[in-house]
């Protein structure tokens, strides 16, 4: 389970940019009055879809006399979701506030973000970060890291990533170019939804080939 700060009771639209959605519904959902408040977001898997935009703009249309606070939750929201939110977010009807919850500020369409208040609450944890030695890497190690990571989601991928590079930076270990473009490929390619467990065996093996290369 996630730690995370405090989160004041919140009043107003607003993005929060979590580590665990669930952990910070936690947290929050205790604040608020439970039958004026409503959580929209996709049971069946973490991303947000075209049927919970419409879920969350028919439930604000129902009109209430004092606040009703609605939070949008999912780990990815789908683009044509984020379409369609986009006139109620602007002109919410009275008395709506909408709260989304999400793992990461890419996922939120810049013409969303640009409208809406935001606030970073994650914290910087690195995921079994010390777990591989980066100077003799070999394939016991590589196979019991991906085989910890198998659910891993695209952001904590993303997360592995940067810090393996960072551990690379701290250990002053020099990379070729080649190396360096690993990194940059892995990143790219977990932008496009590339499965997380598949782009991160690759980068560690292509790291692996390449130690034994020198």
């Amino acid at each position: 389970m996630w730690k995370i700060n405090l989160i004041d009771f919140i009043d107003y639209s607003a993005i929060l940019i979590v580590n665990d959605i669930e952990a910070t519904l936690n947290e929050l959902l205790p604040k608020y009055p439970l039958h004026s408040t409503r959580i929209i977001k996709n049971e069946e898997k973490d991303e947000f879809l075209i049927a919970q935009s419409t879920q969350a703009i028919k439930e604000a249309y129902i009109a209430s006399n004092e606040k009703k606070y609605i939070f949008l939750c999912g780990t990815t929201f789908r683009k044509e979701a984020q379409n369609s939110l986009l006139k109620v977010l602007e002109e919410p009807p009275r008395n709506v506030i909408f709260i989304i919850v999400t793992n990461s500020k890419t996922s939120i369409l810049p013409t969303i973000y640009s409208r809406l208040p935001y606030k970073y609450l994650k914290k910087s944890i690195l995921k079994n970060e010390s777990s591989l030695n980066l100077n003799k890497l070999d394939l016991k190690d590589i196979y019991n890291f991906l085989k910890e990571n198998q659910k891993i989601s695209k952001n904590e991928a993303k997360e592995v990533v940067e810090s393996i590079l960072l551990k690379i930076n701290n250990q002053k270990i020099k990379l070729t170019s080649k190396e360096l473009d690993f990194f940059s490929k892995s990143i790219k390619l977990l932008e496009l939804n590339s499965r997380p467990i598949n782009v991160l065996t690759t980068l560690l093996l292509s790291m692996a080939n390449q130690k034994n290369k020198h």
